[in-house]
């Protein structure tokens, strides 16, 4: 009996072996072995001494040593990848030390994760980490798949905000999928600043105010700041003038403050030409894109520090002064965020000066109000009016590929005639290529040559939305826009936000193609929905008057009599096949130029 109990405990040990050294098989990703650019936040990436440094390797030469030092810790830089695991564990290594006494190490050293779903939207992964030699996250229970397809999410890691970082692994399970994700193609957000754009004193490295306002509007952002050396200097402002940005902000100002213990001591007038310097050089390079200047955000010990005021609005009216001289030099396509923007509280700093998370999401919040004004943005406060990407379907084609191959399809063509729209304009037929075309001839005879199917399967309009957003309209001059959306928002939104959702995708075509003819298509109808859609045409028709473009009403082709369907065109009662694709083809074309 006990010889038979030992055999059992043995053989439960060996299984428990077993079990935990496949448990313990994980494949493991460098980034340094990809063959395509991976670290998101870097504008100089085939020019590095360090992979994970943020400015050019024969910037060593030119800044100051101190300057460089800091370009090395590698804030604002980011990762993403696909993965669909339970579990995701990363290991790396940092050269520094700890750099500020009141900032966590998690901030300093430590990284950060993020999910986009799916749907798009954002969420926050929680791990357990162990700093040593070698730091370990280990991000666990993960739920490895959202509801569409088993392919997993997106992830995104950011990386220390005050260390520089030697290596870096990312490691999944063995069996699991695991793909990197190229830098996105759009244009920066370059933040040009001081300790508090770097990240001082942020509990990770996703609460930076850069890296939250990165998440808010989607978009890549290059993180140049520099803790107590951001001061507008010439060697600096001509390395970020070689940036190709969508929008430059300079926030230097809490290191220009006129303080008697300064080591680097400035006057009004040199701290007033230095903003001038700067901004003409950037415009001197960069003829059109808006360049914003950010008031001192203020010291929250100032109602009973009264020097401490002083402090902040000396160089604040130093800043409007030279934004005034500015524009009266007519320069244009400049801005200022001024200091109540910002929203710091005596609750929002850690030391009067540098933000807790809380000062870092008022920041974000203030620079995120000013940018998309700026930069023709808007979002609104429901899902259908709030841009965002998908990833619903990865069984036949990516969505994040098809918009990179619609963007360069454009810039080779300059397509005159636009037809945006979901699944039903995506699988018509013409170019780019979809996974099918159901109805390739009426496409053609339609349309005709030289238009371009901005048809993507599963979207929604605040995927529209983001797709206008993030330069699909850019670059050419169409004469006529044909938009079908909104079928894929009736099981999710109300009338009324489908129709709020409408109005601001109206105005973003308008904006972006004001020559073109906007022609707005009535959803077409489905199975079982036909009142509703019917109810939705009719608003949609209303909004059309007032914002005047044209409304057209091609879907009712696929209706009998009755008011219901017609399910001989259709394949699955939504989309139609080859003879629908034709009816619906033939009651477009006449509006077609």
């Amino acid at each position: 009996m006990l010889s038979r109990s030992f055999s059992i405990l043995w053989l439960g040990l060996l299984l428990g072996i077993q079990v935990f050294a496949q448990n313990n098989q994980y494949v493991w990703w460098n980034p340094q072995s990809a063959t395509f650019p991976v670290v998101e936040g870097q504008a100089w990436p085939k020019e590095l001494k360090s992979p994970y440094d943020r400015l050019p390797a024969r910037a060593e030469k030119q800044v100051r040593d101190v300057v460089w030092g800091l370009s090395t810790q590698s804030a604002g830089l980011m990762i993403r990848f696909r993965a669909n695991s339970s579990e995701i564990k990363i290991r790396y290594t940092v050269g520094g030390k700890h750099a500020l006494p009141h900032m966590p190490a998690t901030g300093v050293s430590g990284v950060d994760l993020y999910a986009v779903s799916n749907d798009g939207e954002t969420r926050w992964c929680a791990g357990k980490y162990a700093f040593g030699d070698t730091i370990t996250y280990d991000f666990k229970n993960l739920a490895p798949n959202d509801n569409y397809h088993k392919h997993g999410r997106e992830y995104r890691l950011f990386l220390p905000l005050y260390n520089s970082v030697k290596w870096l692994e990312i490691g999944t399970p063995a069996g699991a999928e695991f793909a990197p994700l190229a830098v996105r193609p759009d244009k920066p957000i370059v933040i040009y600043g001081t300790s508090i754009a770097q990240g001082a004193c942020a509990s990770r490295p996703g609460m930076a105010w850069t890296s939250i306002l990165g998440r808010k509007m989607d978009r890549p952002l290059i993180n140049l700041g520099f803790s107590g050396n951001g001061r507008l200097e010439t060697e600096v402002v001509d390395l970020v003038s070689e940036i190709d940005a969508k929008v430059y902000v300079l926030d230097c100002l809490p290191n220009l403050t006129i303080r008697p213990d300064s080591k680097m001591p400035l006057t009004t007038e040199e701290i007033k030409n230095r903003v001038m310097r700067t901004v003409k050089a950037l415009r001197q390079k960069r003829a059109d894109a808006p360049i914003v200047l950010a008031e001192h955000a203020g010291y929250t010990d100032e109602a009973i520090n009264p020097q401490s005021k002083h402090f902040y609005t000396e160089v604040n009216e130093v800043l409007r002064d030279a934004f005034a001289a500015l524009k009266s030099q007519g320069v244009q396509n400049i801005y200022i965020i001024p200091k109540a923007d910002f929203g710091q509280t005596y609750e929002s700093t850690v030391d009067g000066t540098h933000p807790t998370d809380l000062g870092m999401l008022q920041m974000a919040d203030g620079y995120e109000k000013h940018l998309r004004n700026i930069l023709h943005e808007p979002a609104g406060d429901v899902s259908t009016t709030r841009p965002i990407t998908q990833m619903r379907e990865l069984h036949n084609y990516d969505w994040e590929k098809r918009h990179a191959e619609v963007l360069e399809y454009n810039s080779k063509t300059s397509p005159s005639t636009v037809v945006i729209g979901n699944s039903i304009t995506h699988f018509w037929g013409g170019l780019p290529k979809g996974p099918r075309a159901a109805g390739e001839s009426s496409w053609s005879n339609t349309f005709g040559k030289n238009a371009v199917n901005m048809g993507y399967g599963w979207d929604r309009i605040e995927n529209v939305l983001w797709r206008i957003y993030h330069g699909e309209l850019d670059g050419f001059k169409a004469k006529q826009l044909f938009v079908n959306i909104g079928t894929n928002n009736l099981g999710f939104n109300s009338d009324e936000e489908i129709a709020e959702g409408w109005k601001l995708l109206i105005g973003a075509l308008k904006y972006r193609q004001p020559q073109a003819q906007i022609i707005m298509m009535g959803i077409y109808p489905r199975r079982q929905q036909e009142p509703r859609v019917a109810a939705l045409n009719d608003k949609l028709l209303q909004i059309t008057g007032e914002a005047n473009v044209t409304f057209l009403n091609p879907g009712k082709v696929f209706l009998k009599t009755d008011g219901k369907i017609d399910e001989t065109l259709f394949s699955d009662g939504l989309h139609p096949n080859e003879k629908g694709y034709s009816l619906l083809g033939n009651a477009i074309k006449p509006l077609v130029k």
